[in-house]
């Protein structure tokens, strides 16, 4: 079922001060910042050869990503996520398994345009895990 490492997500405070880092410090390829009001984030990805590091920074203070901030005021690594060719069949197989899917259970769009779901922390090894349909 699981595929590819899409990417690793890390929660800031200055979404443009951590995209500098990369940039700068890591010469890495850093793309646009792009809102995701129904997620409650703003994103950027560093592109590196063979995955992704999203930054997410808080759109908004009842953004999960603002409550995350909170509890670590740093920042740090908020979610891995992981391709899968069938979100629905995955999140059945994992459902039936005992895995308990956030939210309403149904896939959103997410940040590339595709399906995505989170899968409860307690249930991997205390790791947020984000579902990408390829």
């Amino acid at each position: 079922m699981i595929g590819r490492l899409n990417h690793v997500a890390i929660a800031v405070k200055d979404i443009a001060a951590a995209s500098a880092v990369y940039r700068n410090a890591l010469g890495a390829k850093v793309g646009p910042v792009t809102e995701q009001p129904d997620h409650g984030v703003s994103v950027v990805f560093i592109e590196l050869p063979n995955t992704k590091i999203e930054l997410l920074e808080p759109l908004g203070a009842g953004s999960p990503i603002a409550k995350f901030l909170e509890k670590a005021p740093d920042g740090g690594i908020h979610h891995v996520c992981y391709e899968v060719d069938d979100i629905l069949a995955a999140r059945d197989q994992l459902k039936a398994q005992g895995a308990r899917v956030l939210g309403d259970g149904n896939p959103k769009i997410g940040a590339h345009g595709k399906p995505v779901l989170f899968l409860h922390p307690k249930d991997f090894c205390g790791t947020l895990v984000e579902l990408e349909q390829v």
